[in-house]
């Protein structure tokens, strides 16, 4: 089978107000600024192992969205996704989130995965989590 994805390149998240969720996207989660919010966009850079990732923040319609099988009030929902966080960095992470007044669950850890996560919410009720890949104990699930 081809392989033709070499990467990630970009998620758009549907907001009700760009700059109040940039400016969380910005302070609390620690993402770097690529181009500063306006009314309708921002765009933040997420990956130092390629240029081009990238997080959108959008308020309107997007591209194409007319042609989604889904009735229009119910194209977009909210979505769960992971950011990369050094091992070493993790709890560091964690406590600058609590400390923007941030609730923040886990940690989690996945024995398969050789994981650690921890998960909060953005204001626009989407589900972010900050994971890390650890050597863990024998006795964690």
């Amino acid at each position: 089978m081809p392989e033709f994805v070499t990467g990630f390149a970009e998620m758009v998240l549907v907001v009700r107000d760009v700059p109040k969720a940039a400016e969380f996207y910005e302070r609390v989660v620690g993402l770097t600024v690529e181009k500063a919010a306006d009314d309708e966009w921002a765009w933040f850079t997420i990956g130092k192992h390629h240029p081009l990732q990238r997080i959108g923040l959008h308020r309107g319609k997007l591209l194409y969205e007319e042609k989604s099988p889904n009735p229009e009030g119910a194209r977009w929902g909210h979505i769960h996704y992971a950011l990369h966080v050094a091992p070493e960095n993790l709890e560091r992470a964690v406590k600058h989130v609590r400390e923007h007044g941030v609730e923040v669950y886990g940690p989690e850890t996945f024995k398969w995965m050789k994981a650690k996560s921890y998960y909060f919410y953005d204001p626009d009720g989407n589900l972010i989590e900050f994971w890390a890949e650890e050597a863990l104990e024998k006795d964690e699930v």
